[in-house]
């Protein structure tokens, strides 16, 4: 999810170009509801309740309970399925034209049916209001929306993207009613009218509530009465004793590193109380400004990359909770390498970074500024990145320290080519190599960082967007991985792992926490 989000969300890329998606998951859920209501208590905000502002990690839970897309991740998987279509495919022999057809009987919460109109509408719509900070920036590629009749839709694309399926899976893909919405801007009353799982009856500064959506016709099988979310508002020392007074049922996206290893350690505060760990690709990473008279020199690049001590830092900051990250592509994705394990090596080298920064004619210490923003990517960035520092200084090479500064601030800078070094975190749209590597390296990319190869932008990304067999395009991210590392325009730090700590009498989290980053209200049942 881009970078500007809080916590920027996988698994093997989708291959859906040509093929009728039918079939597996495609059964009409049980909208009734069953069971308890259920309390998830998080650290997150909730940004928006419109799909056509919302590109944060909150936006979009509420999103993917709320709304319907015309194809969804299914649990545990990464190629998307239909939803509120009965079957999708491109048409066409290059992945220019993709068509779907509507299942019967889609109505929104407030009873208004679904149509093609519905669906032109929202994208069209995103598109005419392109938000800031809204998922538009995602559809480049998107050239109309088509409706030859209620239940079709056909999207023409301006240039092959055997990703788009997997792009309407996401939030982005969200179908808003026509009747409820305006054409030409935001909804600002709270509200949200979707044809998803669950309706939301209100959205307040610290909780939102949601009840079972009686109109659904779709895959997901309701397991509970209704979800409250809290909002703890980074306060996670709060939210842990919520959970531990039984205040909520399920801590999800708020608790530190530190927290959930006490939990599974202290047997004194965590009676009654589970800690479900799932996959995930949320990724960090190091940028360097290319064009900064420091960080722009490769030799002082490599000779940090030479230094990293990943094992250490998610050891010693993040209690083992991630795992170090050796590549862009995070473990898990297809085409999935470890460049810069190989070109790095395994430990951390002085002799080589020494031996960089000496045949670039650098004698002194490199001076340098580590700049950090404390919540947005994580909340012990700022330990991480003072870790990240003593580990340069240690090898007598540099002369490192770390700025903090608050998000808002921190993104202008970085826009202005204020910052040499700087952290950015990233949390997938949907689960594709493309994701990982298309909005950092292609074309006005989000990194800020100046950074450009045309063997990239000009061949590997247009080339693997329009292979529609996904796992074809190893070889091709393989390169572009390579490049990447020998090029250092970014050092990746770490993948995360997914946690949410839930009462004892709650299941079903497993199902809640994949590589699709989808956060399936519907999966959690309480005794």
């Amino acid at each position: 999810m881009n970078m500007r989000t809080t916590w920027p969300v996988l698994s093997i890329a989708t291959a859906l170009a040509g093929t009728l998606l039918t079939g597996c998951g495609s059964q009409s859920g049980d909208s009734g509801g069953t069971g308890s209501s259920v309390v998830i208590g998080m650290t997150d905000e909730v940004l928006a309740t419109d799909p056509a502002s919302g590109y944060d990690p909150g936006s979009w839970l509420l999103f993917n309970n709320v709304f319907q897309s015309l194809l969804s991740f299914p649990k545990g998987g990464t190629e998307p399925e239909p939803e509120a279509a009965k079957s999708c495919s491109f048409t066409d022999g290059d992945t220019r034209v993709y068509e779907c057809t509507l299942r019967d009987g889609l109505k929104f919460s407030n009873g208004d049916e679904l149509t093609s109109e519905d669906v032109k509408f929202s994208f069209d719509r995103m598109m005419k209001i392109n938000d800031a900070d809204g998922p538009a920036i995602m559809f480049p590629m998107l050239d109309k929306v088509e409706t030859p009749d209620e239940k079709t839709v056909v999207f023409q694309l301006k240039v092959p993207d055997a990703t788009f399926p997997s792009k309407i899976a996401s939030g982005a893909g969200s179908i808003v009613n026509h009747q409820e919405y305006d054409a030409d801007g935001l909804r600002e009353d709270g509200e949200a009218v979707g044809s998803g799982p669950y309706q939301l009856d209100s959205f307040s500064e610290d909780e939102a509530v949601f009840s079972v959506n009686e109109n659904y016709e779709g895959n997901a099988d309701v397991q509970n009465s209704g979800v409250t979310l809290k909002f703890f508002h980074g306060d996670r020392s709060r939210l842990r004793k919520a959970l531990t007074d039984t205040k909520v049922d399920v801590a999800y996206r708020g608790l530190a590193a530190q927290d959930v290893a006490d939990i599974e350690t202290d047997t004194s505060t965590s009676q009654g109380i589970d800690v479900i760990e799932g996959s995930s690709a949320e990724v960090q990473h190091l940028v360097f400004n290319t064009q900064d008279p420091v960080a722009g020199k490769l030799s002082v690049r490599k000779a940090i990359a030479h230094l990293l001590d990943r094992e250490a830092l998610v050891e010693e900051v993040y209690d083992s909770t991630a795992t170090p990250l050796y590549s862009i592509i995070p473990a898990g994705i297809t085409g999935h390498n470890t460049a810069f394990f190989d070109t790095y090596g395994a430990r951390p080298s002085r002799t080589k970074a020494e031996d960089e920064l000496r045949a670039d004619g650098i004698t002194e210490k490199v001076k340098l500024t580590l700049w950090s923003t404390p919540t947005r990517y994580g909340p012990s960035t700022d330990q991480e990145f003072e870790a990240i520092a003593e580990q340069l200084n240690a090898s007598g090479l540099f002369d490192a320290s770390v700025k903090s500064v608050a998000y808002d601030q921190y993104e202008k800078d970085i826009e202005a080519g204020k910052y040499g070094v700087y952290v950015k975190g990233w949390v997938p749209d949907y689960p594709d190599p493309d994701n990982f590597t298309a909005p950092f390296f292609g074309e006005g990319n989000v990194l800020g960082n100046g950074y450009t190869n045309s063997t990239v932008t000009g061949q590997l990304i247009p080339e693997t967007a329009a292979l529609s067999d996904r796992s074809s395009t190893a070889q091709q991210y393989g390169k572009l991985q390579d490049i990447v590392a020998e090029e250092v325009p970014v050092l990746p730090i770490w993948q995360a792992k997914q946690y949410a700590v839930v009462r004892d009498n709650v299941y079903g989290l497993e199902y809640c926490l994949d590589a699709s980053t989808v956060f399936r209200f519907w999966e959690i049942s309480k005794d």
